[in-house]
């Protein structure tokens, strides 16, 4: 795809062809991070990142890890 820079506001844009868009699953509102590498502009979405609880749990360790501490009495209806 070849395209041209074009003023937007105070800014520069860059404009994606509908298959450019279609192609990478983006679509309007889709967040992205610019970045320079080798002297190339880079392009990425940010997609979010998935957590499990397994996964979380894999990384505490004895070293990591927090002992107990008292958060004080119940202010309201919680069952110790």
């Amino acid at each position: 795809m070849e395209t041209t820079i074009q003023k937007w506001g105070n800014s520069l844009a860059v404009r994606l062809s509908r298959d450019v868009v279609q192609e990478t699953n983006l679509q309007e509102g889709t967040r992205v991070r610019v970045t320079l590498e080798k002297g190339r502009i880079v392009v990425r979405a940010v997609r979010k990142r998935q957590y499990s609880l397994r996964g979380l749990l894999t990384r505490v360790t004895r070293k990591n890890i927090h002992a107990e501490f008292d958060k004080g009495d119940a202010v309201g209806k919680e069952a110790w």
